[in-house]
Parts: C-alpha cells; sequence; structure tokens
C-alpha cells in the first residue's frame, strides 16, 4: 500500500505517461519498494493486463472493455471483459462491435498517403485543386453583437492536403471551438451530429498553418479521397485497406447480421456511475465520415496496427510503403503544440490532454509525443482515439502497439484514462520480462 501511495504521489494523469524527465524519479520510486518489500518480507508484483481490466469491471469504472496489444512478432495480449449490454448475459470479446469515432481518422490518413504514395496527390497541393469549393473558403473572425451576422474574411494562404493530414488547415469542432459554436447557435451551419454531412459547411477559424486545432480536417481528407479515386469511401477503404489486412468487421454501415455484436454505450453520471444509453440498430447512412463514422472490433483494428508497426505490411499484404509509414511519424508543425483541447460540452468530452508534462507535435494523421513514458510507449510514438474512450498507441521504436475499446461518454473519462495507463505499463512490463 505505501508504494501504491508513493506512485500515485508522482504520477501523471494521462494515458499513464510520466515524461522522461520525471523517468529518474520513477526509477528510484521502483527501487525503493523494492526496498520496502524486502524489508517487509512482501513481495509486490505488479498486476497483469487480465487484472487490470477485470477489476476496472467489477469496480463498475467501466461495464465492459476490449483490449489487445502485439509486437513485430504478433499478438501478445488480448483480453475481454463485461458484457455486451446491460441485463445480457453475452459476454464482450474482440470480435465485439465498438462505435470507433475519431479512430476512424487513421485509417482516412492512410487512404490518402497511399493517393500520396501514388503521385496522384501531392501533400503541398491546394486542396482546391481537387474540391474546387475550397477556393471559396472564409475564415470566421466572429459575430455582430446585435445583429449575429458573422465577420468573415478571405483566408491569408489556401488549405493544402498537408494541412488537412495534421490538423492546421484553420478548420475546427463546435465541441471545442467557441466561434464555431456560436455559429451553430445562430444557425449559420449545422452541427456535427446533424443528419448529413451539413457540417462540413463550416469556415475556418483560423489561417491555414498559422495553429494546431482539431476539426475536421479529416473529413474533407475523406472527401478529397473519394473525390480522387471516384467512388464511395467504403469502398476505397474496402478495397486498399480492409481487404488486403481482412478486416471484415468493420464498417460505415453495420451490416443487419452484425448489429447483434454491437456493443452498448454509456455516460458517466455525476455519482461516478454509469447509465446505459438507448440501445437503437444504426440508421444506414449515406455520407462516409472520414472524421469518424466507422464501427470495428478490436480484433480488425489490430490488424490495421500492426500493419503500420510492421512498416506498412501484415501477412503478406502492403498498405503503405516503409518510407511513407515513417514520414507520417515524423513532425509536420513545426514549433506548433498539439494534443490538449479545452471543451465547450462536458457531456460530450472532458478537456483532454494527452501529454501536458511535454510539448508534443503532429505528424500525418496522428499526434506524437515528445518524450518517452516511463514504463510504457518511446518517445515519436504515434496516438490517437475515439470520442467513446477508446485510445491505442503504436510504438514503432519499441515494436510495441497497444489498443484499448470501451463505450462510455464523455471523452477522455477520467476513469477510463487510469486504466488505459494502468494497461499500457502492463504490456511493457509483461514484454519486458523473459
Amino acid at each position: 500500500m505505501l508504494c501504491e501511495f508513493i506512485r500515485g504521489l508522482h504520477r501523471t494523469r494521462v494515458l499513464g505517461k510520466l515524461p522522461t524527465h520525471q523517468g529518474i524519479r520513477h526509477v528510484a520510486i521502483a527501487s525503493a519498494c523494492m526496498v520496502l518489500s524486502a524489508a517487509t518480507g512482501v513481495v509486490a508484483e505488479p498486476s497483469g493486463p487480465d487484472e487490470i481490466l477485470r477489476q476496472a469491471v467489477e469496480r463498475g469504472d467501466v461495464f465492459n472493455v476490449v483490449a489487445v496489444a502485439a509486437t513485430t512478432d504478433g499478438v501478445t495480449y488480448q483480453g475481454a471483459f463485461g458484457k455486451r449490454f446491460g441485463g445480457s448475459n453475452e459476454d464482450v470479446s474482440v470480435d465485439s462491435i465498438f462505435r470507433i469515432a475519431s479512430m476512424t481518422k487513421a485509417i482516412t490518413s492512410v487512404a490518402a498517403m497511399q493517393l500520396i504514395e501514388e503521385e496522384v496527390v501531392s501533400l503541398d497541393d491546394p486542396v482546391s485543386k481537387y474540391i474546387p469549393s475550397f477556393s471559396e473558403l472564409k475564415v470566421l473572425e466572429g459575430f455582430d453583437a446585435e445583429t449575429h451576422q458573422p465577420h468573415l474574411r478571405a483566408p491569408s494562404t489556401p488549405v493544402t492536403v498537408r494541412h488537412l493530414l495534421t490538423h492546421t488547415s484553420g478548420f475546427g469542432y463546435e465541441i471545442w471551438n467557441p466561434l464555431l459554436r456560436e455559429a451553430v447557435a445562430n444557425k449559420m451551419i449545422p452541427g456535427l451530429f446533424a443528419e448529413g454531412d451539413g457540417f462540413l459547411t463550416a469556415p475556418l477559424v483560423f489561417d491555414p498553418g498559422s495553429r494546431w486545432h482539431y476539426g475536421i480536417n479529416t473529413d474533407w481528407l475523406g472527401r478529397l479521397v473519394a473525390t480522387v479515386r471516384g467512388t464511395r469511401l467504403d469502398q476505397v477503404f474496402a478495397e486498399k485497406i480492409f481487404g488486403p489486412l481482412g478486416m471484415r468487421d468493420t464498417h460505415f454501415n453495420l451490416p443487419p447480421s452484425k448489429t447483434s455484436r454491437l456493443v452498448s454505450s454509456f455516460e458517466r453520471k455525476e455519482d461516478g456511475g454509469l447509465m446505459e444509453l438507448p440501445r437503437e440498430t444504426p440508421p444506414p447512412v449515406s455520407f462516409m465520415s472520414g472524421g469518424g463514422g466507422l464501427y470495428s472490433t478490436a480484433s480488425d483494428y489490430a490488424r490495421f496496427l500492426r500493419a503500420l508497426l510492421n512498416d506498412g505490411s501484415l501477412d503478406n499484404a502492403r498498405i503503405l510503403r516503409a518510407q511513407t509509414v515513417s514520414l507520417m511519424g515524423q513532425n509536420q508543425i513545426g514549433k506548433l503544440e498539439a494534443g490538449a483541447m479545452r471543451t465547450l460540452d462536458p457531456t460530450l468530452s472532458n478537456d483532454f490532454d494527452f501529454f501536458p508534462s511535454s510539448i508534443d507535435r503532429f505528424g500525418l494523421g496522428f499526434l506524437i509525443n515528445s518524450e518517452a513514458v516511463a514504463g510504457g510507449r518511446a518517445s515519436g510514438s504515434l496516438t490517437w482515439a475515439g470520442l467513446y474512450n477508446t485510445y491505442f498507441w503504436i510504438d514503432r521504436a519499441s515494436g510495441v502497439c497497444g489498443l484499448f475499446m470501451t463505450q462510455i461518454l464523455p471523452f477522455y473519462d477520467n476513469r477510463v484514462v487510469d486504466i488505459v495507463e494502468a494497461f499500457e505499463r502492463a504490456i511493457y512490463r509483461e514484454i519486458s520480462e523473459p
């Protein structure tokens, strides 16, 4: 108990990360705990991933959880705990289906990079070359206090493909941006969750390239991919990514035969408990949201992560060249800072900062941690997440990737983050032990 208390005093609460400048302190704490254990005759065994996930369900921190980890040699861990929905006798499994929301973005980014590889599209091409309406984009600076009319101006530079891949175009989300929230309230644009793709009419909120700000960039990237390919985005994914990798359960429109495997979503209540949200059959969609529209399984998504961990190939199927994967993992935003947002809608998201003790960057589709995680991923690892508290990382330096899936709103739930960080540390412990 004393060792756990000491560790708790020094832990940074965000995906289990202690930055490297705290790494020496972390080692000292571990050494002190070994001395304490020897003195008391008690051996402090670290919890394994099974125990961490099982106890999280038993405590009620999550209703269910599925997690997978792998190295370049193959899957090293997979675990599933809890039931598929309230009142169900059916356990969740690695083949249970989850709403992966913004984890769709990584897949869309890979589809875009395939076009870059084929030299059909260039990173620094203006998007208007492929989507002419981009030449008419305006920057929203504010609203008239009396008339609520928007103040708009032309951007200082065109939005490029690179801007979309790095979230530096000037687009945002009303969940995290006050100007866009006001634009929705004034009925200037439809909300993000309105039916269809009306939210794509949103203006920019700053000049392209001047800031990092999370937004609808990858939805536009998906539109670009579909336009250049001359077909729907789901067909592009099926032919170029899902088919080659054997991802049989990843869809924009969930087939009726698979809806029974869909996991319920929950909402965190003020007292810390979980309330199950109404179970509904997902309606068919015509707009394929490259920024957040996919359903998938841990089994499927782990294959996607493993392909990127293995320089773009898995089981003799190649989706990207090794040099392209390497490029995606390099800082593409210079000295701009990435990875932190303040919420304007606590029902959907908490404030988040993936690595609050370090300045982090963004590659082509992924957040990059600039400092190593004590007991976890190396610096330069790739990561992102989904609104319903799904998380992944790709540590190409260490040859490890991991995936954690549950279905809870709001995003960046404190209890879930604690479980994810403990899971990550447990995976690296198991990999490092003989």
